[in-house]
Order: C-alpha cells, then structure tokens, then sequence
C-alpha cells in the first residue's frame, strides 16, 4: 500500500474527557458518536482502496471502533499527541505505507475531499515530508474563532504560510491580527488549520526522536514541533463550497456542530 488513514483517538482529554464518545446529531435528529462520523469521513475518502485504522489506549474507544467494523491498534498511555500514537501505531501494526494520514478524531466535519486533497499532493511532490490543510475562512468562521477567544476557550487553531504554501507559525491566537474584525479592507485574511496531516515514514520516525518544544508546549499543537526543529510543513489550501468547518474542542462546540450539520443536511 502506498497510504494508510489512522484516526488516534483518546479519552482523557484535557478539554474534553470521552470526547471520541459524545453524540452528535446530524440533519434528521440521527447521534452518532464522534469517533463513527471520523470513521465514516475516512472510509469516504479510502475509497476502499486505503486502509483505515483507529489508534487508542482505551478500551471503551476500541470496543466502539469495533463495533462500527474498524480495525484497532492499541497503543500506550505514554502517547502525548496525535502524531506519537500514530507513530507507534505504524510500528506496532507494522503498517508499511509510504504515507500515513492523520486523520484528527475531533474533527467530524472534515470532507473526505480533504483527505484525498492531502494524500494527491504528496503523491505529486515527493519532497513533501509532511503536509496538512489550510481551508480560507469566511467571515462567519473568523467571527466564532474571536467569540472564542473572548470568551477564554481555547477553540480553532490558524496558520500563516509563504508564498510557497510553507508553514510560517500556527496558533490557538487568530493568525494574522484582525483587530477584532472578520474582514479587514475587503478581504477575510485568516486561514484554519485542519486537523488532519499527512507524513512521509521519515518524518514520523523523525518527530519521535525529538524532545517537546516550546512553542509547541505554549500552543498546545503538536506541528509545532516540526517547524521548531527546521522542518517544513507544506499546506495544501482546500475548498469546500457551501459547507462549514468546525472541530469538537469543547462541550460548546457541540451546538455548534449540530447546527452545521443540520444546515449541511448531513445526517
């Protein structure tokens, strides 16, 4: 296999705790548990082509994971992100694709268009050690992003890139400075990051390697810690039309994402 999905998912969140559990009710009033709507996003985008696998520590993830027909790998409590669970997920399954995807399980309204936007990128430049989304906000996105930072929730995270498409920074701030404002001289200037990535098996076998960083320490995000250590994360700007994204950083968010779901009509 040339690419792999895993979907690490935890239950000893700090914002959220058992967040991979909480139901979530689509278009028709139907829950559906966080973790079977991340499943579903990555069995899309698979085409059942890709393998798709759910990373965890939990037993209660798992025995959910394995009730909707996913493939589990456990992994250790040890794990601190994302991208270290599914560092040891790839050794411990033994997982030999040239990419592996990240695919964040708090973030239930990721298209799979995103996803397979991530892997065609790669496949097409294989320079790309790492890459994640970049999706342009509009006005209404950039307004929640501030709402939350008004209120002292840690939300959304944004991201600043060259000219190039290389990462320069991302943050749980609003990237660039707004002023408070959604659109600034004609244009909404911000971009949110997706929480999802797509890594070469150098990359992973390199980010476990190293220390927690600084910025990555301050911010919270696990990214960080390849650009601390001088290398690039290429972003791959994304689209999707008449949709809204959103991920489920804190029990507020769950209104929120019903609400989107409900105006989407998914189910």
């Amino acid at each position: 296999m040339d690419a792999a999905i895993i979907i690490p998912a935890r239950y000893a969140s700090t914002r959220y705790p058992g967040k991979p559990l909480v139901e979530l009710r689509g278009a028709r009033g139907e829950p559906r548990t966080l973790l079977q709507r991340s499943l579903d996003a990555g069995r899309k985008a698979s085409g059942g082509v890709i393998p798709v696998f759910v990373a965890t520590d939990d037993d209660r993830i798992a025995a959910e994971a394995r009730r909707h027909g996913a493939e589990v790998i456990m992994t250790s409590e040890s794990c601190r992100n994302g991208t270290e669970r599914v560092a040891e997920a790839v050794k411990n399954a033994g997982i030999d694709a040239e990419i592996v995807v990240n695919l964040q399980g708090d973030a239930p309204l990721t298209p799979p268009s995103f996803v397979t936007a991530l892997i065609e990128a790669m496949r097409a430049e294989p320079e790309i050690q790492i890459a994640t989304p970049r999706l342009h906000c509009d006005e209404e996105t950039v307004e929640n992003l501030l709402k939350d930072r008004r209120n002292g929730r840690v939300g959304g995270t944004t991201l600043v890139a060259d000219k190039n498409g290389n990462a320069l920074y991302f943050s749980k701030e609003v990237l660039p400075f707004t002023d408070g404002k959604g659109i600034v001289k004609g244009q909404v200037p911000v971009y949110h990051h997706v929480g999802l990535y797509g890594y070469r098996r150098e990359a992973l076998d390199a980010y476990v390697g190293w220390d927690q960083m600084p910025l990555e320490t301050l911010e919270g995000l696990e990214q960080l810690r390849f650009l601390e250590n001088g290398w690039p994360v290429r972003t791959v700007e994304v689209s999707a039309p008449g949709a809204a994204f959103w991920e489920l950083n804190n029990p507020s968010d769950v209104a929120l994402i019903e609400s989107y779901l409900a105006r989407m009509g998914w189910d």
